[in-house]
């Protein structure tokens, strides 16, 4: 182990090196698959979003509509409340 990497490793939570879901882990549902599906969904939106923003470059006004709906899309897809 270079000396580097042990250094990291000790600064970091033991959470981040295992990434297995900890209960008492505060960001535990991002080590689960359906967090991680969640976060799929959420980056093929923005993929979308953006070959129609590049294809609709001449409207600044539709660029920066779809941009808001997309985040707030996003922030409801990735959302943990019941």
């Amino acid at each position: 182990m270079e000396p580097r990497k042990s250094i990291r490793h000790k600064l970091l939570p033991h959470s981040l090196h295992d990434c297995s879901p900890d209960a008492s882990h505060a960001h535990r549902r991002r080590y689960t698959s359906r967090y991680r599906q969640k976060r799929e969904c959420v980056k093929s939106l923005w993929i979308g979003s953006g070959l129609v923003m590049i294809a609709a470059s001449a409207s600044p006004g539709l660029v920066l509509g779809l941009a808001l709906a997309t985040t707030f899309a996003s922030f409801c897809i990735l959302d943990e409340t019941p």
